[in-house]
Formats: structure tokens, sequence, C-alpha cells
């Protein structure tokens, strides 16, 4: 276990926790993804796929960096850093999102 698994896990459960906050909030089926330089979304999708996907997404990366960690130790530089900058980029991204899905709502 990485000493930056103290901020991923409690990350991952911010996320989680947060999700099951807002989901009966958000009244859309579509949530947006992303936004052009107008301030105008670009794409959506879908409530649940929006929410959980980056619960999934976080998840995978972690196995990811796991997996690179385990079989391939002498490419990986890093990992500490690249693990919490992921666990702090997912958590502002999120709430950003779930932020302006809750206020279109």
């Amino acid at each position: 276990m990485l000493a930056a698994d103290y901020v991923f896990w409690p990350a991952i459960a911010w996320i989680v926790a947060a999700n099951l906050y807002c989901m009966p909030r958000i009244k859309s089926g579509h949530i947006a993804m992303q936004w052009g330089l107008s301030g105008q979304p670009t794409w959506y999708a879908s409530k649940t796929g929006a929410l959980w996907g980056i619960a999934a997404f976080a998840l995978a990366l972690r196995a990811l960096i796991w997996a690179a960690i385990t079989y391939l130790p002498e490419s990986v530089h890093s990992p500490e850093i690249g693990l919490l900058l992921l666990s702090i980029i997912l958590v502002a991204t999120h709430l950003f999102m779930l932020r302006a899905a809750t206020r279109a709502s």
C-alpha cells in the first residue's frame, strides 16, 4: 500500500457519498460533462454513467498503477505523486460537475 492511498481511498469514499447524496437531487436524466469556452455544455452523459463512471474510472486507474508497480517496477517513476494528484483532480472535477448538475435541476 502506498502512502498516497491514505488520500485516494477517502477520495473514493467522498465520491460515492456525494453521488448518493446528489443523485436524488438531480432531476434531469442527463448531466453536462464538458463545457466550451463560451461556458455552455458541449456534451451530456446519462446521470448514472456520469455519476458512477468517475468512480469506476478512478478504480481502474488505481488498478493500472498497482499492475505497473507490481509487474514493471523499473518503468514506474513517482507513483505516489501520480496517485495523489489523481485523487485531488478527480474530487475537484467531480465536485464541479455535481454543483453544475444540481444547479441545473
